[in-house]
């Protein structure tokens, strides 16, 4: 019989034995660490609302949650991480949960003063080159949902296991919190890099690029074709690409590629070879290699999961009707 459960990814399965081992009462569990809560639910709950005064990271490692912002719902799971801006007021409901495989997630509270840190290092230059009165006037969204990846568990795993004990906990606890800000906001700021790059595209080459380069993702790309796009030399766009993104050109049209390729696979339209020549891939044997050394699952396995969401979904909404109906 099918779990309804979504394959997690590689390394997930720790990140369960690590909650567990601290969640060892229902509901929420704090005190380990300033900002972090460990929950622990054997049966759906909520809606609630809650309130954040600073950036904050929710990883489910099992079950389901959603939460709700302005109006917005986000769903989230073993295969996403949820980012909260600071100052928030939201909705949160626990969807799946049992007690054979209980709700299992963290949410993790971050000193605004490590964001700013952090997040100086990293956009010192990128927000003093080709910064327009456009760009600055798009707001920052409030919430939004990533894939998690095997680099973010990798730090994830490393701090919860720090901070249990006390020598870890004075000396390593806070260079893996910085690694992991800095993870978080280096995915984000990709993904607003991206929703501004068309009020940008008049005064950065590099939002330009990215812009033609989304909407001709079937098409085989070199640096130098993107370089010719905006009259620069390879060596130069290259340098200028890296200075603004923080990637090579290489692995931010890669990463671009996958994640479209994950937005297709959701909709479920196309098979998987299909779906791999949408998105530039001459090879569908490289591109379910990339795919899994990304997200952690096969292209396959992980349309699976979400079809069966999706008919959970559907089932759900079924039943709710025929209750309303008969009562």
């Amino acid at each position: 019989m099918t779990s309804g459960y979504l394959p997690s990814p590689v390394g997930a399965g720790d990140l369960v034995a690590e909650l567990a081992s601290i969640a060892t009462a229902s509901g929420a569990n704090a005190g380990l660490w300033p900002g972090l809560t460990v929950y622990r639910f054997t049966a759906p709950a909520g809606p609630t609302w809650e309130e954040i005064q600073s950036l904050c990271l929710c990883i489910v490692a099992q079950g389901r949650k959603s939460v709700t912002v302005g109006g917005e719902t986000f769903l989230y799971d073993p295969f996403h991480y949820l980012v909260l801006a600071s100052h928030l007021h939201f909705q949160a409901e626990v969807l799946e949960a049992s007690i054979g495989r209980p709700f299992l997630s963290f949410v993790l509270q971050i000193d605004p003063a490590l964001v700013r840190q952090v997040s100086g290092d990293m956009l010192e230059r990128r927000t003093t080159v080709f910064r327009t009165r456009d760009a600055e006037a798009q707001p920052a969204p409030s919430a939004c949902i990533s894939a998690l990846d095997q680099d973010l568990l990798g730090v994830v795993l490393r701090f919860l296991r720090a901070v249990k004990t006390d020598a870890d906990r004075r000396v390593l606890a806070p260079l893996y919190l910085q690694e992991l800000v800095y993870r978080v906001l280096q995915r984000e700021q990709y993904a607003r890099l991206l929703s501004l790059a068309a009020a940008e595209a008049a005064s950065n080459p590099v939002s330009a690029v990215l812009e033609y380069v989304r909407a001709h993702l079937s098409e085989p790309m070199t640096v130098a074709d993107m370089a010719d796009l905006v009259s620069l030399s390879p060596s130069a766009f290259a340098h200028l690409f890296r200075d603004v993104t923080g990637r090579s050109p290489y692995q931010f049209v890669k990463e671009m590629r996958l994640d479209r390729a994950r937005e297709l696979l959701v909709d479920g339209n196309f098979t998987v070879a299909r779906i791999s020549k949408e998105v530039g891939y001459a090879s569908v044997s490289h591109f379910i290699s990339e795919f899994r050394g990304r997200f952690g699952v096969t292209p396959r396995a992980y349309y699976d999961a979400h079809a069966l969401h999706r008919e959970l979904d559907t089932q759900r909404a079924e039943d709710t009707r025929e209750g309303i109906t008969l009562g």
